[in-house]
C-alpha cells in the first residue's frame, strides 16, 4: 500500500484555505457537506425510469458497487467508535449508508443476490474488500490525523471506481445513482480534506490524479436529487 504522506501541503495560501472551508459549508459543518438525499427520493425517482435488460457487466458492477459502498460506511463506522469527538465519521457514515442502500436498490429492482446478504458489519464476500477493510481499520487506529487520511484515500478510491463502473453500464436507472454516489464521494473528498487541513496534516492522491484531486477540493459543495 502506498505511503499516506505528502500534499495536502501543510501550509497554503489563504485564498485556497477559503475556498476549501466555503465547499465544506464553513467552519466544519460536515453534516452540510454530506447531504446527498434519501433512499425514499431515489426510490420515487428510479420508478419514473423503465427498467432496461441487464448485462453480465452491469450486474457484476452493481455488486462490486454494494460492497464498495459498505466498506466505507463501515470504516466509518469504525472511526466513530475510535474517535467518538470528531462528528465528520458519523456523519458521513450516514450518508454511506444512503449510498449503499441506493446500489441495494438496484439490486432489488433486478432480482439480484446482495453480496452481503447475511453478513455482519465488517465482514464482505469478496476477500479483496475485506482485506482493504481490516487494513484502513487497523490504519485508522494509529491517530486522528491517519483516520482523516483513510477517508479521503477511500473516497478517491470511491471516484476513480465509479467512474470506471459507469464506462461498463447504460441503464438509465444504474447511471442515475452512480452520479449520485459520484457527487457524495466528491463532497466527501472535501470534507475530509477540510478536516485534515484544520489538523495540519498532508496527504497525496493514490488512485485520481493530483490535477483530479485538487480541483475537486476547490470546487463548491454540490448538491442535486
Amino acid at each position: 500500500m502506498t505511503t499516506l504522506a505528502g500534499v495536502i501541503p501543510r501550509r497554503l495560501p489563504i485564498w485556497v484555505v477559503a475556498v476549501m472551508l466555503a465547499a465544506c459549508g464553513g467552519g466544519g459543518n460536515e453534516a452540510t457537506a454530506v447531504a446527498d438525499g434519501t433512499s425514499t427520493a431515489l426510490e420515487a425517482g428510479l420508478a419514473g425510469l423503465a427498467s432496461q435488460p441487464l448485462s453480465a457487466a452491469e450486474a457484476q458492477s452493481l455488486a462490486f458497487m454494494r460492497e464498495e459502498e459498505q466498506l466505507a460506511h463501515d470504516v466509518y463506522v469504525q472511526s466513530t467508535r475510535l474517535w467518538p469527538l470528531q462528528t465528520i465519521f458519523a456523519n458521513i457514515a450516514d450518508s454511506e449508508a444512503t449510498h449503499t442502500a441506493a446500489v441495494k436498490l438496484l439490486l432489488d429492482r433486478y432480482a439480484l443476490p446482495d453480496p452481503l446478504a447475511g453478513l455482519s458489519s465488517g465482514t464482505f464476500s469478496t476477500a479483496e474488500f475485506q482485506a482493504l477493510y481490516d487494513e484502513l481499520v487497523a490504519l485508522s487506529s494509529h491517530s486522528l490525523v491517519d483516520a482523516l487520511k483513510v477517508g479521503l484515500q477511500i473516497e478517491e478510491l470511491d471516484i476513480r471506481d465509479i467512474e470506471a463502473q459507469k464506462a461498463l453500464v447504460d441503464n438509465a436507472d444504474i447511471l442515475r445513482v452512480y452520479d449520485q454516489l459520484l457527487r457524495g464521494s466528491r463532497n466527501h473528498l472535501r470534507a475530509y480534506g477540510q478536516a485534515l487541513l484544520l489538523q495540519g496534516g498532508s496527504y497525496v492522491p493514490q488512485y485520481i490524479s493530483q490535477e483530479q484531486f485538487d480541483a475537486i477540493l476547490v470546487a463548491p459543495r454540490e448538491t442535486g436529487p
